[in-house]
């Protein structure tokens, strides 16, 4: 009788063992897969230029440098629409149908095509210049839509400042953007303001495909002392272009960002789009997290880069005051 009860109670013990065993196995499963979640995003840009490219860098370094990594908690679905308009509306349909947790949108169009296809999955933007004027959000501070992110509003003003200081003799300023560009359009009209209002004159090319950049640069030949080129995704995409004519006819160009500076244009003080899109990933970080974009304000940089390219100004001959050369970024 002893020994019966003796190996009951010792086949009582193995099972409780197995269950606990099996518990603790279970809730380890648990919490692995709670570590392990798959985070599906998708991203989407409207054409391949450096600041962009940047911007999205950006963006994935911030999410991998806080555990969100490809192929292994993190599905990144990048679809570049290289320009054209059909690729991207088949782009944002396409993710509007996915279930996605996120949907990252680079530049003005894109921003505008991924909001019109979807209300429901978060999006955020970037390289967006004024996202109320874009329809994207109903104001900077309550965007009250699924659309929140980052703005690449550029400090128009101080650069006119800059050209003023480098190019004192400047009195007209051809400017050369895609009238078709909502982005395009709300910085056009802050510089005419700022012109006036320095005592300079716009002289405007317009584009409508990045083959025309060059015929427009060519226009302002023998009309203009300086070309401004805005932050506008066609006209960046073809700097080069832009470059070619400044650096046969000297005439010096100022920019909106720093990537047709890497290129030969004269100066910048601009976005770090780099910077921006880590911005942006800090924002995609508390999506996650479970805050809304209806609730959570659109950002902007707060400071800017200022950068010179010396190749330009040995070929142009422009004299940099010392108080700018000591704090601007030298790019050849």
């Amino acid at each position: 009788m002893v020994k019966k009860l003796f190996a009951f109670g010792l086949s009582l013990l193995l099972l409780l063992s197995l269950v606990g065993c099996g518990a603790a196995k279970s809730g380890t499963s648990s919490t692995g897969n709670e570590e392990q979640k798959q985070i599906k995003i998708g991203i989407v840009q409207i054409v391949e230029h450096p600041a962009l490219d940047s911007a999205r860098e950006g963006f994935l370094e911030t999410l991998k440098k806080n555990g969100y990594e490809v192929g292994k908690n993190l599905t990144v679905d990048y679809q570049n629409a290289q320009g054209d308009q059909s690729i991207l509306q088949s782009i944002t349909q396409k993710f509007s149908s996915s279930k996605l947790d996120l949907v990252l949108a680079i530049a003005t169009s894109s921003a505008q095509a991924m909001a019109s296809a979807s209300t429901d999955i978060p999006i955020l933007i970037t390289a967006v210049t004024d996202p109320v004027e874009a329809k994207l959000v109903n104001s900077m501070d309550k965007p009250g839509k699924n659309v929140t992110g980052t703005t690449d509003m550029n400090p128009i003003k101080e650069q006119f400042e800059l050209m003023k200081t480098l190019v004192p003799t400047v009195k007209k300023v051809g400017v050369i953007y895609n009238a078709g560009e909502v982005n395009s359009q709300v910085q056009i009209a802050i510089a005419k303001k700022v012109a006036s209002e320095l005592g300079l004159e716009i002289v405007e090319a317009t584009v409508t495909t990045s083959a025309d950049v060059l015929q427009a640069s060519q226009s302002l030949i023998g009309k203009v002392d300086t070309i401004y080129v805005p932050t506008d995704n066609m006209v960046v995409s073809a700097a080069q272009s832009v470059v070619q004519v400044s650096h046969k006819n000297k005439i010096p160009i100022i920019s909106g960002e720093s990537s047709v500076v890497d290129k030969g244009a004269l100066a910048t003080i601009g976005i770090n789009y780099k910077n921006l899109g880590q911005q942006t990933g800090e924002m995609a970080l508390r999506v996650f997290k479970g805050e809304k974009p209806q609730e959570m304000p659109i950002e902007s940089q707060k400071d800017f880069d200022t950068v010179l390219n010396q190749t330009a100004i040995d070929l142009l001959g422009i004299t940099v005051p010392e108080g700018i050369s000591k704090k601007a970024i030298i790019v050849k």
